[in-house]
């Protein structure tokens, strides 16, 4: 993939989110959260790359502390179609007895989400929070697995923009694109 099928991709997609639309998205959600937590110091874990910038400005829109650490479990490796969860790196901070708030971009179908929720129940967290920015508007997820706290509802399609990638591509990008008629 070169720059030109990014700037391709944009051509063949819809502008779904502005970065304004996403910023109060993310501030709702921030007071949202401290209201839940209510001074709890939770462990903020964002799943990389996708989960980066949407946790870097909710972290800052809260006003709770939090404990940061981070995992990289992906099933996508650049593509566009899911396979088996990859764990590249698992958490630093010990999880036994704590909230632990599940930060990631996208709940799509969920595999990726329900693995890492797992890993940490069974790392002896107290409960797990699924935060995302945005959730897929489908009937395929994984089943019991639900996000907690969600920014924006985004349709059935290929998204990317804002920590979500076009093959490796855009994820700087500071709204949310979709592709027409991909799903």
């Amino acid at each position: 993939m070169n720059q030109a099928s990014l700037v391709q991709a944009l051509r063949d997609a819809d502008l779904l989110f502005t970065a304004d639309a996403l910023a109060s998205a993310i501030a709702r959600m921030g007071r949202e959260i401290d209201a839940e937590l209510d001074g709890e110091r939770a462990v903020f874990l964002t799943v990389m790359q996708g989960g980066l910038i949407f946790a870097g400005q909710l972290a800052l829109a809260m006003g709770t502390d939090v404990e940061f650490d981070y995992v990289h479990a992906t099933r996508y490796r650049g593509g566009t179609q899911g396979h088996d969860i990859q764990w590249l790196r698992k958490p630093q901070l010990a999880l036994d007895g704590r909230t632990v708030m599940l930060v990631d971009d996208i709940l799509d179908e969920g595999y990726t989400l329900k693995a890492v929720r797992e890993y940490c129940l069974a790392a002896g967290a107290r409960r797990v929070l699924v935060v995302t920015l945005c959730r897929k508007q489908h009937d395929r997820r994984v089943p019991g697995l639900a996000a907690d706290f969600n920014g924006v509802d985004v349709p059935d399609r290929y998204v990317f923009g804002f920590g979500m990638d076009y093959h490796e591509q855009g994820r700087n990008l500071p709204a949310i694109h979709a592709l027409r008629g991909e799903v």
